[in-house]
């Protein structure tokens, strides 16, 4: 636990009632500090700090805690003593989950036995001015108290209409939604950034423009995932070339946001689309904008929502002044092409455009994969990724042709490069099998949006299974019983009308789980069981699952990078299966492969420092240097540049 979690930054209005409820005083700060605090006397206090004002403490007595919208950055604690209640809005995420669930263990683990608080009287007597001290972090032994206190009750969710309450620390009672609390905010503890990830979360929050990328698996999304938490909810848009994959950030498609549409209009016609759609406002008050899977994102459509940016925003700053993130990987799949085009051949990548090169300005590789641990397979994808597959590793993946990786029933997931080869393939398979189908609709917020979470989400509209299908969870259950998104299974049976699944070291029945997803307009959200057929699914669908069972057959593929989409799924070689492989089905697109060796060549003369004295030479020389460098790294084997 960081020392982060006792204080938080945010938006915050103060309001007092009297006894019938009517507001007497109010204050009000978009730049509020809380911190929390200890007395001599062990009492836990929350220290409000705003603008210029003397600072405020009440103490963690008699509180209702509101936390239904802590995803959103918002929550309030009502302070029932003293009739007053802390409205906290455009709050980091994270750092206010962070801040509540410290308030939590702090007050339900209570002080340790020997510690006895100091007596009234002691306080009464004492000449002394009260002293405070920052809370201490939270300790290994704490959470443990606390994860008994809680995992001892009972788990059912109440009702989201009711108003939770937080207790006073000497009472027994606690929040009835503490379990929720606890293990929510607990999960993003979970997994500590590395310091390549540190580096670039410490680098977006300090304002800087940046791109930042890396092979499959080396965590891009989890990453993404902690900068959106860390940053202001309200003036934070995160956004995504595909559906699949800004639903996965709980954000929405860079074209939504845009209001530009599929962006084929003039320039000049798309500014006037955007500023008479609901877009432009966002797009007034967006001041971190994220987009994930830039990779898929063309050249054209990046420099005309710039341009958009600037002119709604009525700046000539680049994207009109506000904070660019970008993720993604330019070996992966590349941007959809128009077939209608005279060049069919020709992909122009967003980083080819003039709004990148004067947009981003700090660029960051991630090294370490956290998907696979076996360093020989690692090596292999490396490889493929930038298309270039020794003999020795050829000789591995043909090999993986042989194996048996079928386990207690549950069969490989047949990756294939088109989308209607999967459907065919799940839909024959179930014809197959014998007994009745049991069919499961989807429940959406707004039938007019089911089309919409059809494309954006892999959550089908209508699941039909039978005992003996293939299936895979599509949601983190329990991630440490190896139920997690992407996990393979088989259904066994139905029990009270839903299904059984048997995976790997769990049986698990599966209930209906709820998927939102965020649109220009508001939220539209999805209730099904978290499942899909699983016999066959689309190698651009797969894109961020961990598969731990696949096969496929690369004879089909149509894109530089499908290849490697599809084999850096596999946990391990000794759960993969690669039918007829060739190295004529393994390549890479030129101009990405010149991007990175460039990205990789300013890398390594950043990191020089001249030394000694200046002189008339120094510029000639530089170049020279620049030269040489470029000469001796383009002259090494591809995979030693990348």
């Amino acid at each position: 636990m960081d020392t982060d979690d006792a204080s938080l930054t945010c938006s915050l209005k103060l309001e007092w009632t009297n006894s019938q409820g009517i507001i007497n005083r109010k204050l009000q700060s978009k730049n509020a500090t809380l911190r929390l605090m200890r007395d001599e006397s062990r009492v836990i206090y929350v220290e409000i700090r705003y603008d210029k004002a003397s600072p405020i403490k009440l103490p963690l007595k008699r509180l209702s805690v509101h936390k239904n919208f802590m995803k959103e950055g918002r929550a309030s604690i009502k302070f029932q003593e003293f009739g007053c209640t802390a409205f906290m809005t455009n709050a980091p995420p994270s750092q206010l989950i962070g801040f509540l669930r410290t308030m939590f263990v702090k007050m339900t683990g209570n002080a340790p036995k020997n510690e006895k608080a100091t007596s009234l009287r002691t306080q009464l007597l004492s000449n002394k001015p009260q002293q405070f001290e920052e809370i201490s972090p939270v300790t290994k032994g704490e959470l443990c108290r606390v994860q008994k206190h809680v995992m001892g009750k009972s788990t059912t969710t109440p009702s989201p209409i009711r108003k939770r309450k937080l207790s006073d620390s000497s009472s027994d009672s606690r929040p009835s939604s503490a379990k929720r609390l606890y293990t929510s905010s607990s999960t993003i503890q979970d997994t500590p950034l590395d310091i390549q990830q540190k580096e670039v979360l410490e680098t977006c929050l300090s304002g800087r423009n940046v791109f930042f990328t890396g092979s499959a698996g080396t965590g891009k999304s989890y990453l993404l995932r902690k900068i959106i938490g860390s940053l202001p909810a309200d003036v934070t848009v995160a956004t995504a070339s595909t559906g699949v994959a800004a639903c996965h950030i709980g954000g929405i498609t860079l074209h939504q946001f845009a209001g530009i549409g599929l962006g084929t209009a003039s320039i000049n016609a798309c500014v006037d689309m955007a500023m008479k759609s609901a877009s432009s406002l966002i797009w007034k008050k967006c001041k971190h904008l994220i987009i994930d899977e830039v990779s898929m994102i063309e050249a054209d459509y990046f420099q005309k929502v710039e341009y958009v940016a600037r002119k709604i925003r009525k700046s000539d700053k680049p994207f009109g002044g506000i904070q660019l993130i970008l993720c993604g990987d330019f070996f992966q799949l590349p941007p959809v092409r128009k077939w209608n085009d005279k060049d069919k051949k020709k992909i122009n990548f967003c980083f080819m455009s003039q709004a990148w090169k004067k947009c981003i300005q700090d660029t960051f590789e991630l090294k370490k994969v956290h998907r696979q641990e076996e360093q020989d397979f690692i090596d292999i994808l490396n490889e493929v990724r930038i298309g270039k597959v020794s003999i020795e590793s050829e000789k591995v993946l043909a090999a993986t042709a042989s194996q048996c990786i079928e386990k207690d029933g549950i069969l490989a997931t047949r990756l294939c490069s088109h989308t209607q080869d999967a459907d065919l393939i799940n839909e024959g398979k179930l014809k197959d099998l014998p007994g009745d189908i049991r069919i499961f609709e989807a429940l959406d917020s707004n039938p007019a949006s089911s089309k919409m979470l059809d494309n954006q989400t892999t959550v089908p509209r209508r699941l039909e299974l039978k005992i003996g299908a293939q299936v895979m969870l599509l949601k983190n259950i329990n991630v440490s019983k190896g139920l997690v998104n992407g996990a393979r299974g088989v259904v066994k049976e139905f029990k009270n009308e839903l299904p059984l699944v048997k995976f790997r070291n769990q049986l698990y029945l599966a209930q209906p789980e709820r998927w939102s997803l965020k649109t220009s307009t508001g939220v539209v959200a999805r209730k099904q069981v978290p499942l899909r057929l699983a016999w066959a699914f689309s190698i651009h669908k797969s894109q961020g699952l961990t598969l731990d069972c696949v096969e496929m057959s690369l004879n089909r593929v149509f894109e530089a990078g499908q290849a490697y989409v599809a084999l850096s799924r596999a946990q391990s070689l000794k759960t993969l299966r690669v039918l007829d492989f060739k190295t004529s089905q393994v390549w890479a697109n030129p101009d990405v492969i010149n991007f990175y060796s460039k990205l990789r060549i300013q890398r390594d003369c950043s990191n020089l420092v001249p030394l000694g004295i200046k002189n008339k030479n120094t510029k000639t020389n530089n170049k020279n240097l620049l030269k040489g460098k470029s000469k001796s790294l383009m002259s090494k084997p591809l995979l030693n540049i990348l």
